[in-house]
């Protein structure tokens, strides 16, 4: 399925704040009996970056989604806007103590921007999957992916694209294809920079998520 991918799109997600910009609700929260804890990690795209209020970030509308139908959920945004995949895997362990039932991994769009080699990026997603998997072997984990921007090269792209559903396969995790399916290159879904999903942009972000998380929930 072709997709037009704006490099501005991908270029404010590295040039974006490098600092922890992980939002108020990636406190940890302590779990009452029977709450279970999903947690969102990835970068801008996770962390709401651009929003007014936090809360308007797919994560959160999501999490308020399922609930709505009956689960039982806290969540933690664990986005960094600019975070890479090295950074993801050095940050896990700190994000890991709030013991996840379900973890959501949304990186790898700036290690493509900064011209990381493909297999580097996969290997480094990888190691994140796997430390999960021995620290909490019950949680579940859903991956993100994303596709590189055309000035990369056919040849880069290529290796980009395919390393999520190959990692998704060999790891045997479900994948989100594209997180920006329903938004990507639509003027009026994105905020005043081109960038990043506006609020609507959000909700149509859970939209997309939705359908693969959804499996993954217990009541």
């Amino acid at each position: 399925m072709p997709y037009i991918i704006f490099i501005s799109l991908f270029l404010a997600l590295a040039c974006g704040n490098s600092s922890d910009q992980t939002n108020p609700s990636s406190t940890a929260v302590q779990e009452s009996n029977g709450t279970k804890r999903i947690i969102y990690f990835g970068d801008s795209l996770t962390a709401g970056h651009g929003l007014l209020d936090f809360e308007d970030a797919w994560p959160h509308v999501l999490t308020k989604r399922i609930n709505a139908e009956g689960y039982s959920y806290q969540m933690t945004n664990a986005g960094v806007s600019g975070d890479t995949t090295s950074g993801g895997l050095g940050r896990l362990e700190w994000v890991l103590a709030e013991k996840p039932s379900i973890f959501v991994l949304e990186l790898g769009a700036n290690d493509m921007l900064r011209g990381i080699s493909p297999t580097v990026t996969k290997e480094n997603l990888r190691s994140m999957i796997r430390q999960i998997k021995s620290q909490y072997p019950s949680t579940k984990i859903l991956l993100v992916g994303m596709y590189a921007t055309p000035n990369m090269g056919k040849k880069f792209a290529t290796a980009f694209n395919s390393l999520y559903p190959e990692l998704a396969k060999e790891e045997d995790v479900p994948l989100v294809p594209f997180i920006l399916e329903k938004v990507a290159s639509i003027r009026k879904l994105n905020q005043k920079d081109g960038i990043h999903p506006t609020e609507a942009g959000h909700k149509l972000v859970a939209d997309t998520v939705y359908p693969y998380l959804k499996p993954l929930l217990v009541k």
